[in-house]
């Protein structure tokens, strides 16, 4: 067996089987499930990314950018592009804050909530067949674990 071939040998050895890539797994999870929610988006020309924007700001009001970013999970640079196409759309606004010039607020703006009301129902309807099909309490479950893999894992809370 040539040296190449050990190499190769002994680092199949080493990784788990992709099926059983956690990431492998949640990315994949992820895209089946967005599947379910894009088409609901796109009606309304609204990205995931944007979305989520949209939802974090509705649920927890008023964030500075860093907030944001973290909360949505979305990388800094990338945030910042967002923001700026949905405040062109009036769906959000964002302002420096007045007791630190070098922080951005970002808020809803009463088009952004109204879009949210508009998709929110059909979002919950999916919800809804999600749970029928796995089941409230292995989903419930479900969320218990991810969110203590994310705790454990990430030493932060899961937001």
């Amino acid at each position: 067996m040539s040296s190449e071939n050990k190499f190769e040998a002994s680092i199949k050895c080493e990784l788990r089987d992709f099926s059983r890539s956690l990431p492998m797994i949640l990315l994949r999870t992820r895209e089946i499930m967005m599947e379910k929610f894009r088409p609901n988006l796109r009606k309304y020309d609204l990205t995931d990314q944007q979305w989520r924007v949209l939802r974090a700001l509705f649920d927890h009001g008023v964030k500075d950018l860093g907030e944001l970013a973290d909360l949505c999970c979305i990388l800094k640079p990338s945030i910042t592009r967002i923001i700026r196409s949905m405040e062109k759309r009036n769906l959000l606004a964002k302002n420096v804050d007045v007791s630190d010039n070098r922080r951005t607020i970002v808020s809803i703006m009463p088009r952004g909530e109204d879009l949210v009301a508009r998709i929110g129902p059909n979002s919950e309807k999916i919800y809804q067949e999600m749970t029928s099909e796995f089941g409230e309490t292995e989903l419930e479950d479900l969320y218990n674990k991810l969110d203590a893999l994310a705790k454990k894992i990430g030493n932060r809370a899961a937001s």
